[in-house]
């Protein structure tokens, strides 16, 4: 009975995720004005698909990639950061 309550649950934050996500991807790439062609839209609807339902895989990579661009740009991104919080002191 537990067993089985602790599968629903995690099917059930599995597809809660797999919904957020695709949509999250989704208004992402209806933002891009390279999407306008259908050839475009195929692949873009199946690398939409494949990237939904592989969740588990696909967001922790994205994220190392996210942490190996900041530590190669740490110095421009601290710099980016000072920039924004001495604009902001002085209005």
């Amino acid at each position: 009975m537990v067993n089985q309550l602790i599968i629903y649950l995690a099917m059930l934050g599995y597809f809660g995720f797999l919904c957020r996500f695709f949509i999250e991807w989704l208004n992402f790439f209806l933002k891009d004005e390279d999407m306008k062609s259908p050839e475009n839209r195929l692949i873009f609807g199946s690398i939409l698909t494949i990237a939904a339902i592989l969740w588990p895989i696909v967001v922790p990579f994205a994220y190392l990639e996210l942490l190996n661009f900041h530590r190669k740009n740490r110095k421009v991104i601290d710099l980016l950061i000072n920039q924004s919080n001495s604009n902001f002191s002085n209005d």
